[in-house]
């Protein structure tokens, strides 16, 4: 059976330096202005998800979708934006650096620097970051990486001044042991909620292999899950586990449990103006797919991994118990090995025709693809008309929601008009 690892086959195209900043050519934000030629650029297409103002509707009709590129960096994973702080993007080198791009250029000095405490390589590395809502106000914020005995380790940092993270102030949250140097999962985020949630993948190898059941249907595990916790210290706890988690006081269940059934929630997110979730979950042989429920439905969802890869069978004789059926999925047959996932866009500045659809891609294939969710089902699923991003790794949001696309060899860019 052939294994799907996130990185192992495309690595050797990372960049091996980081660049200086974009060139001189800007727009008001201070990135290169869309018609330079770098720029990928394309017309949008389709009808308006909702109805604009006339200025609106023919402003949208005249301008082109584009990528907008942000600056090269080494091995990008991840860029993100912190609450309260509408001047920086944070983007997540996966050798073990945070760089800041301000202004339109990056910063030279790296916001945070622990090269010497992560083992990248393959799917390891140095894999999110993210900001709690009270970050401008206390300046803590949180890290997920693969420590040097190839264990997932959450850790909490403070910032010394807004430009660069105060390193001696490191305090460890969650430490995972983990089987194998795939499927690490990685993504931190904050929900709506103000809690923190974890993607964990099922500890890699083929088939989720570890243990009777594997280990995304265990509920004494926490791999293959998406993990909600409140990371504040308490009292001799590193973390608190809030009440409200579903498998809270279950004997045998790990109460930081959210949702589980998953195999590389690799990236997921929460609809900014909905609540709801949507979780790519990168597939085994067959299928990738993407998972999606209202605001707090889900609290407890199984989504079916490994009786089940997509709405296919993938392992006879096995239940799972209430499977929550991916809202998309993407066959291996037409090209896609490992699935990117996006976020649904509210950024007003985008054309209509986008707005409140979710986009996303797929790091083999490299085309950005759009489709309106809803729980039990997407419509209009297409392919944007822009031109391929090469090993698409992941997808970021800033604080003002503007949605940013990350190769993996290096580029970063903006997603807007021009």
């Amino acid at each position: 059976m052939r294994l799907r690892l996130l990185w192992v086959s495309v690595l050797a195209f990372a960049s091996v330096t980081a660049a200086a900043g974009c060139g001189s050519d800007r727009d008001a934000d201070g990135f290169p202005a869309a018609d330079t030629p770098s720029s990928t650029t394309a017309r949008t297409s389709g009808a308006p998800a909702s109805e604009p103002s006339v200025d609106d509707a023919a402003a949208s009709a005249s301008r082109r979708l584009v990528l907008r590129p942000v600056g090269r960096f080494t091995a990008p994973l991840f860029a993100t934006g912190a609450p309260g702080d509408t001047k920086r993007l944070f983007v997540v080198e996966q050798a073990g650096r945070i760089r800041i791009v301000r202004g339109g250029r990056i910063q030279k000095t790296p916001f945070l620097d622990i090269r010497k405490l992560v083992k990248a390589g393959g799917e390891q590395g140095l894999l999110s970051v993210a900001f709690p809502p009270d970050y401008a106000k206390r300046g803590r914020f949180y890290v997920y990486y693969t420590d040097r005995q190839a264990k997932q380790r959450v850790v909490e940092y403070r910032r010394a001044t807004a430009a660069r993270a105060n390193t001696s102030s490191a305090r460890l949250v969650l430490r995972m042991d983990d089987p194998e140097a795939n499927h690490n999962g990685g993504q931190l985020r904050f929900g709506p909620d103000g809690l923190m949630y974890i993607g964990t993948g099922d500890g890699g190898g083929a088939g989720d292999a570890h243990g009777a059941r594997g280990n995304a249907q265990d509920l004494g595990s926490l791999l293959g899950k998406l993990l909600r916790i409140d990371p504040r210290a308490s009292g001799s706890r590193p973390y608190r586990i809030p009440s409200s988690n579903p498998f809270v006081g279950r004997e045998g269940a790990r109460g930081e449990i959210y949702s589980y059934g998953l195999r590389n929630p690799w990236r997921f997110a929460f609809d900014r103006s909905t609540g709801a979730l949507t979780i790519a979950d990168v597939g085994q042989s067959e299928i990738e797919e993407v998972d999606h429920v209202a605001k707090g439905k889900g609290r407890g969802a199984n989504f079916g991994w490994r009786p089940f890869e997509g709405n296919r069978r993938y392992k006879d004789g096995e239940s799972a118990r209430g499977a929550v059926a991916p809202v998309l999925e993407l066959d291996h047959s037409d090209g896609y090995c490992s699935i990117t996932g996006g976020y649904v866009v509210r950024d007003k500045t985008l054309p209509t025709s986008l707005r409140g659809d979710y986009v996303y891609g797929d790091l083999c294939e490299g085309h950005i693809r759009a489709a309106k969710l809803s729980p039990g089902g997407a419509v209009d699923d297409r392919q944007l008309p822009l031109k391929k991003v090469s090993t698409l790794a992941s997808f970021g949001q800033d604080t003002l929601g503007r949605i940013y696309v990350v190769s993996l060899e290096g580029p970063v860019y903006r997603l807007t008009t021009g």
